[in-house]
């Protein structure tokens, strides 16, 4: 996964590259908002369920006229878990706030209509709100009469963060409708892969990895200014 966002990263701005040099561009700023479903990828693995979280931003957008592109965004996006607890009335669910950098190749196809396009591309995180919300006193699960303890892990529930800081890579699908000259509006379904642990990963610690990842479904607006 290194590796893939390595030769993303490489491939987008060479495209940026050869729009400077060979074609003339269209430039478009835009917003959006949306949904989000993430979870935290523990090693070793802890029974959960895909979190519901929201998110919005901003983009800025270069389009070349042979139907590549580069597209840049600044996202506020929720991500995290909620543990499983089968069989029990038990409710625990940890969320984090990012702020997103993603830095995307833009690849289009169809008319001035309608188009269909695929971005991916490497991004950067930093987490700027982290909040925990159960029905239980989660600092003392081991005293909680019918706490399932066997065969699961619970560090998790009380563990620090240990690096605010994230990154990862992107990849998506989507439709953009034009609704008149210059306006445009874009559907979108993105997943997003971590390759940052949230928690300390180091020997004596309780996982070896806690990488986030995430599906988000966005609707949003462009306006060609060029």
């Amino acid at each position: 996964m290194r590796r893939l966002a390595c030769i993303l990263t490489v491939v987008t701005w060479c495209m940026c590259a050869m729009s400077q040099t060979h074609y003339e561009g269209m430039i478009s700023i835009g917003g959006k908002a949306g949904a989000t479903l993430s979870r935290t990828q523990f090693n070793p693995s802890v029974p959960q369920s895909f979190l519901p979280g929201m998110m919005f931003g901003g983009s800025f957008r270069y389009i070349e006229e042979r139907h590549f592109g580069l597209i840049l965004e600044l996202n506020v996006e929720q991500r995290g878990w909620k543990e499983l607890y089968e069989d029990t009335d038990f409710h625990y669910q940890r969320k984090f706030t990012y702020i997103q950098l993603p830095l995307l190749t833009h690849i289009y196809f169809g008319n001035e209509r309608m188009k269909g396009f695929f971005n991916a591309g490497p991004e950067i995180g930093y987490m700027i709100a982290h909040s925990a919300t159960a029905n239980f006193d989660y600092a003392n699960f081991a005293d909680l009469e019918g706490f399932p303890t066997a065969n699961r892990h619970n560090e998790q529930l009380n563990l620090d963060i240990n690096s605010k800081f994230d990154y990862g890579i992107s990849a998506g699908l989507g439709l953009e409708v034009g609704v008149k000259p210059r306006h445009s509006i874009t559907l979108e379904g993105r997943f997003y892969y971590g390759l940052r642990d949230v928690f300390s990963n180091h020997k004596k610690d309780p996982f070896s990895g806690s990488s986030g990842m995430s599906l988000m479904i966005t609707l949003g607006y462009n306006y060609q200014i060029k």
